[in-house]
């Protein structure tokens, strides 16, 4: 049965960004010349993959389909799966399994492992931050610190390690960074930029985030009503000070270098969101195996 989360998440753009990934990595690996020499085509083999941690939270388990699919093999081969993206499993347990063509089976190994593997460790990682916030009001945030060609399938990861996604792209929330602000000269100049060059051009702007390095920076931001507030590298006692400054109704994050052993400190102090790029960008791949076995003819 297809995985409603993952058939929800992979529309539209986010499907073609992974059919994209998918096609790049097959093409990486060329054709397989050893097992086509080795295997003759109606050769069959079992493959089961399997779980070397305990703990793991699978992501990206329906993306084995996709490959398969993308080698025009969908219908010689049988996939079952035992577990369902976002489920904790144990060591050793066999998470789906295999059947069809050795050729087939063993071109594809590498690349759904590949997949499998560094999703698995990002929602693991990400799992771990939110038990640290656990109990507080904070939700943790990912990052565009992702891999190039991977955002789409790196975000869904975080989603199934219970985390929330932060902006896909650039145009999705307009974000005053540092930059921005310094070079417009404030942030009240910086929004009147912004309203001046898209004011009356867009149907409906997008939300407005404003990233704040001091508290007078807090106060000038909140002034501007934006619908979410970034506090950027703030020590404890100024982060508790800023968040005293900010009105209900507006959405506040802690962000720059958050240590996950910091989280539940922050999550104390009651922001809605902390953003942590390493959960993309330094998560530990997940240690999975496919194991093979010849089909026996019934």
């Amino acid at each position: 049965m297809p995985d409603p989360r993952f058939e929800r998440f992979f529309t539209g753009k986010a499907r073609d960004f992974l059919i994209r990934a998918i096609d790049l990595a097959l093409e990486e690996d060329g054709p397989d010349l050893t097992s086509m020499a080795i295997f003759a085509p109606t050769d069959r083999l079992t493959a089961s993959i399997v779980a070397k941690e305990e703990g793991i939270v699978a992501a990206g388990l329906p993306i084995a389909n996709l490959v398969i699919d993308r080698m025009g093999q969908t219908g010689v081969c049988d996939l079952t799966f035992h577990a369902a993206d976002g489920d904790r499993i144990p060591d050793r347990m066999v998470v789906a399994t295999l059947i069809g063509p050795a050729v087939t089976l063993l071109k594809a190994e590498r690349v759904i492992l590949n997949f499998l593997c560094h999703l698995s460790g990002i929602a693991t990682m990400v799992a771990r931050a939110v038990a640290a916030l656990a109990g507080t009001k904070t939700r943790l945030l990912d990052t565009r610190k992702t891999l190039p060609g991977l955002r789409y399938p790196e975000k869904y990861a975080v989603l199934c390690g219970g985390g929330v996604n932060h902006r896909i792209d650039l145009a999705e929330m307009l974000m005053f960074k540092d930059n921005h602000i310094d070079r417009a000269g404030g942030i009240p100049q910086a929004m009147a930029a912004l309203r001046k060059a898209y004011h009356g051009r867009m149907k409906t702007m997008p939300p407005v985030e404003i990233e704040c390095r001091t508290l007078a920076e807090v106060a000038q931001a909140v002034a501007e009503s934006p619908k979410r507030l970034m506090l950027d590298n703030m020590d404890r006692e100024t982060m508790a000070q800023a968040l005293a400054l900010v009105p209900a109704g507006i959405e506040t994050e802690v962000s720059g270098g958050v240590d996950l052993d910091a989280l539940a400190g922050i999550g104390a102090l009651g922001p809605d969101f902390v953003s942590v790029g390493r959960i993309t960008h330094s998560a530990k791949s997940a240690d999975f195996s496919m194991l093979l076995k010849e089909t026996v003819a019934s």
